[in-house]
């Protein structure tokens, strides 16, 4: 029927090698084939943001070549924008017809600049510190939500996520915002009642994830949350279950790395509560770890610029957990908190030599009681520790740092 494939033995990184396939009098030859590492890189615009829109694209492309660096930019038909699509868009996502054709690519200045900031930085990284080639396959659609990305199968097999199929547009498991926008995409379908949409649960899964689950791949990186940070509980049950049917897939247990949200002011009330709750799913999902990004936000734009030092921290946790590398792999990440007296005693995992960013006292600590009622406390760095202390809290029960939208704080190591 046309459908075959053929299964390598593990190769030796490097190249470029050749392939020759034969047919009867038919011969067909492939050229500049690389063998190394290749990531998955997705989620939702954080992660599509391209490099020439990022704060340091004027001295990054121009130093982009590299034949060792390969892109597989899988980039939608139609953007998920403030618009209504038209009929000829409307009938290529039913058929699941998502994503341009593409086919992979060279890193240099004119194909950079159009790929994923994060990606590329991360693979860039990658690359010349493994010294192989790196192969990066991104796939990210903006505002896309977590339930897009799961499998059917998976989603229809569990009590709760099965709910979300169920009157989409009219679902609270559903986020509004997401719902809102893609009824606006789709509302000249009005006469179809099953009309798709790339946020729809297990959308993206069947158009962007299904076509390539026979790819070897390394690993995954991820960066979204924005479109699920209003129900953080109901996250906490997603995200296990997207890399869980992820690895289910591919039949192999890659390591998963993902993005903390950033920092943002304007509307964005739960946004702590959410980082903490990634921050804590990094102990339920194995094989998994998170970079922060809160330090790189921006106040009033939910797609901040300064994506360099996001691929970089994405890379270093890459190459500790997954590669061994001997390198510092994140900032202090916390371990636990004793209360002595009217004293909170932090302790952290990479804890060498913590201090503060701008070399003034740690900002956006909060302590509070039983009550929790929260009171900004002060701070004093001890060797690997923090002691945290508040007058209005004599017999602390919590401790919080960075709970705000929009934080600045400034604790490094």
């Amino acid at each position: 029927n046309g459908i075959w494939e053929v299964e390598f033995p593990p190769m030796k990184a490097g190249g470029p090698y050749s392939a020759t396939i034969e047919s009867g009098g038919s011969i067909i030859e492939l050229a500049d084939i690389l063998m190394g590492e290749v990531w998955i890189c997705s989620g939702q615009s954080n992660m599509a943001f391209r490099l020439r829109d990022a704060a340091t694209a004027g001295e990054d492309i121009p130093l982009a070549a590299n034949s060792r660096l390969r892109f597989f930019d899988m980039k939608e038909i139609a953007p998920t924008a403030a618009v209504e699509w038209n009929d000829s868009v409307l009938e290529r996502v039913n058929r699941l017809d998502y994503y341009h054709p593409t086919s992979w690519t060279l890193s240099d200045s004119i194909t950079a600049k159009e790929f994923s900031a994060v990606a590329y930085h991360f693979g860039r990284m990658l690359q010349e510190q493994l010294g192989v080639p790196v192969g990066l396959i991104h796939n990210a659609i903006g505002g896309s939500p977590t339930e897009a990305w799961i499998d059917r199968k998976s989603m229809e097999c569990d009590p709760l996520m099965v709910d979300f199929f169920t009157q989409w547009s009219n679902n609270d498991f559903i986020d509004r915002w997401v719902r809102e926008r893609g009824m606006q995409n789709i509302a000249g379908a009005k006469e179809n009642p099953f009309q798709q949409h790339p946020y729809k649960p297990s959308y993206l899964f069947e158009s962007g994830m299904a076509p390539i689950i026979r790819y070897p791949v390394a690993g995954a990186i991820w960066y979204q949350g924005e479109s699920n940070a209003n129900n953080v509980e109901l996250h906490e049950q997603l995200l296990p279950a997207m890399v869980e049917s992820w690895r289910n897939a591919w039949g192999e247990r890659f390591p998963f790395y993902y993005v903390q949200l950033s920092s943002m002011e304007t509307g964005r009330e739960s946004w702590g509560h959410f980082r903490d709750s990634q921050r804590r799913l990094t102990e339920q999902i194995p094989r998994s770890g998170m970079v922060v990004s809160s330090d790189l936000g921006h106040r009033t734009d939910v797609h901040p610029r300064r994506k360099k030092e996001v691929g970089e921290r994405l890379a270093r946790l890459a190459l500790a957990a997954s590669y061994g590398k001997e390198i510092q792999k994140s900032g202090p990440f916390f371990r636990e908190v004793r209360f002595e007296g009217e004293k909170a005693i932090v302790t952290f995992s990479e804890a060498k030599r913590l201090h503060t960013s701008d070399n003034h006292e740690v900002r956006e600590a909060e302590l509070a009681g039983a009550d929790k009622i929260f009171y900004p406390a002060k701070v004093v760095i001890r060797g690997n520790e923090l002691v945290v202390t508040s007058d209005k809290v004599p017999h602390p029960a919590f401790v919080r740092y960075g709970w705000s939208s929009y934080t600045e704080g400034n604790l490094v190591n």
